[in-house]
């Protein structure tokens, strides 16, 4: 069954473009990214789908409702995290969750004492004492205390030390093993290859791309360095699929997508003192996609 569900979601700010015919199937327990850099469209996506906008065309459905007609019902089993956080400055942090438990209309205390413990939050300071990465700490208590069947994440680990990091990715694990279905949008690559089963690349507001994380790493892309006995030619290669040839300390290196057949039957013709065949990174694989080439 699709939690998320979206069709020609479009979303225009007067004249100024937001998201164009976004469509989206996450399905329930899935760990979905959302990646693309700031303006590409990813927190217009997410407003939308929580309501606090008003698509301009198209329709979004959680958990089966509609995102704009059922929203109080829905929110009621999402948990959401801002990319950036402002609370009421005087409160205090555990006065501010108590608040929040209150529309859930259960008991949320003792998961608010155990995230807590989990992250070093201190339930007792004034939100106005707190550094950004305490706030953002309370936000992620805020989401998860009511124990929602959705996590909509919007850049989420912004202002987190390592450490709580790697806590907060446990914590998800945790969610993801209960059968919480997870959107996780970020413009850090690493997050998302760490985490997601699936992701979505989202390019000025249109979705370019929808792959398995390993299907997008490994299948279709290599990382490819070259030293040449007689010398580098930066343009010496030339095999179709090969992307961002540089020279590095007398090394040519490239982004190879295509049959390795192919480049390997060029390279046999050329006097090679050394060859380096690795697994790209995603960051590596995703700035193709944003350099005018999505195939």
């Amino acid at each position: 069954m699709n939690i998320i569900e979206t069709r020609n979601l479009t979303k225009y700010y007067g004249r100024s473009r937001g998201i164009i015919d976004v469509d989206l199937d996450i399905l329930g327990g899935e760990i979905f990214g959302f990646v693309g850099p700031n303006g590409a469209g990813k927190s217009t996506t997410i407003r939308t789908l929580l309501a606090f906008l008003r698509p301009t065309k198209g329709s979004a459905k959680i958990f089966g409702m509609d995102c704009i007609l059922e929203a109080p019902k829905i929110k009621s089993a999402v948990g959401y995290i801002p990319a950036e956080v402002n609370y009421y400055e005087d409160m205090k942090v555990k006065d501010l969750l108590n608040y929040s438990a209150k529309f859930y209309q259960k008991d949320c205390r003792k998961r608010m004492k155990q995230l807590s413990k989990i992250l070093k939050l201190d339930l007792g300071k004034k939100i106005n004492s707190l550094s950004s990465g305490n706030k953002k700490k309370v936000s992620i208590v805020q989401a998860l205390l009511h124990e929602p069947r959705l996590l909509i994440l919007d850049e989420p680990t912004n202002g987190l030390d390592p450490l709580i990091q790697n806590r907060f990715f446990e914590i998800l694990k945790e969610e993801s093993e209960k059968g919480v279905t997870i959107f996780f949008s970020s413009h850090i690559l690493s997050e998302v290859q760490r985490i997601c089963d699936r992701v979505a690349i989202i390019k000025e507001g249109k979705i370019i791309k929808i792959e398995q994380i390993d299907e997008l790493r490994k299948t279709r892309y290599k990382k490819i360095k070259i030293a040449f006995a007689d010398g580098v030619r930066v343009n010496s290669l030339t095999t179709a699929g090969i992307k961002d040839s540089q020279v590095k300390d007398n090394i040519l290196e490239f982004i190879y997508s295509g049959k390795i057949n192919n480049i390997i039957q060029e390279l046999s013709s050329k006097d090679i003192d050394n060859i380096w065949i690795e697994e790209p990174a995603l960051e590596e694989i995703f700035m193709h996609y944003y350099e005018g080439g999505n195939n």
